[in-house]
């Protein structure tokens, strides 16, 4: 059972690696015709065609999770539920939280999730396909949880 759960969070852990490889190499490569209305600033339909990433993603989670159990491979049904998990986690983090499709958490104070928030802003200012930066959800560059410096004039 402890080795089921360590599974599940190494591959949640994972994910992170696998979502930004997906994000600069395939989201901002070859199916840039999906992502793009993503990046164009204020999208007029609750729908993006970057939603079916989400549809994507969601396919060897499901599979793995039944198949896991069907046939008593709980080790890949344990990987299921992994990638299911960053799932929801870049859901409530990337939908909720940066874009406000959903206004739960639109005041938040937390250093963490302040600092997602200003790393994916900078990974929206560049509306094309080349150029971006900070391509992971939840692990980016120490340097947006720094508060800015003063300026010394005021």
């Amino acid at each position: 059972m402890i080795l089921l759960a360590l599974t599940t969070l190494v591959t949640f852990l994972v994910m992170e690696g696998i979502t930004w490889c997906t994000h600069k190499f395939v989201m901002h490569g070859f199916l840039w015709y999906l992502h793009e209305d993503h990046h164009q600033p204020k999208y007029k339909n609750l729908f993006e065609k970057n939603d079916l990433f989400f549809i994507i993603f969601a396919l060897p989670s499901s599979l793995s999770i039944y198949l896991g159990l069907e046939q008593e491979l709980y080790f890949v049904a344990a990987i299921g539920f992994g990638i299911m998990a960053y799932g929801a986690a870049y859901f409530l983090v990337h939908d909720v939280l940066i874009h406000q499709r959903f206004k739960w958490f639109k005041h938040t104070k937390n250093w963490y999730l302040l600092g997602l928030r200003k790393a994916h802003k900078i990974h929206h200012k560049k509306l094309m396909k080349h150029d971006g930066e900070c391509f992971g959800m939840l692990y980016v560059p120490l340097k947006y949880f720094r508060k800015p410096k003063k300026n010394r004039l005021e």
